[in-house]
Parts: C-alpha cells; sequence; structure tokens
C-alpha cells in the first residue's frame, strides 16, 4: 500500500486543489483529513476536533477490549436475531 502525506493550509474558503504524483496508480483512493495538533498550530487557535476529543473511561475500554476478544475468538460472542431475543436476554 502506499502512502502519501502531506501538511496543508486550509483557506477560509475551505477549498483545495490536489496534484497527485504519477506514480500513484489510477484509480480510487481515500483521503484521510487529521487536524495538526495545536502546538504545531501557527494561527494560535486551537483544533476544534481536538478540543471535543475525550479520553475513553474504563468502562469504554473495557467494552473495547472485550469485544477485540470475540474478533480474535477468545470469547464467544453472543448473537441476536431480534430485538425481542435481546429484550428476552436483558430481562426487559
Amino acid at each position: 500500500m502506499m502512502t502519501i502525506q502531506q501538511t496543508v493550509d486550509i483557506p477560509a474558503s475551505r477549498r483545495l486543489t490536489i496534484e497527485v504524483p504519477r506514480e500513484v496508480p489510477l484509480g480510487k483512493a481515500i483521503l484521510t483529513f487529521t487536524p495538526a495538533d495545536a502546538s504545531r498550530r501557527t494561527d494560535g487557535d486551537e483544533c476544534p476536533l481536538c478540543a471535543v476529543y475525550k479520553e475513553p473511561n474504563e468502562e469504554t475500554l473495557a467494552a473495547f477490549e472485550e469485544g477485540d476478544a470475540m474478533l480474535r475468538g477468545e470469547k464467544p460472542a453472543v448473537w441476536h436475531h431480534s430485538l425481542e431475543d435481546l429484550d428476552e436476554m436483558l430481562g426487559l
């Protein structure tokens, strides 16, 4: 997989024009935008996406790990075939 990274300044118009190097094969590509961290910003503003990010709490991290264990086959997954089936398991 080929990865090309370039840091750009986003203008007020929010419009960018990109030139793709000839080495990049024709076809579909995925463009990913990641805000630079606030310490590297030159305008003094805090990144609005970074400002609202919250570290996951312990319960959320445990749920992530449980899901990962299911994906790895280390823990059996419980599949529900309907909302009624889920309600029954939860005792609702």
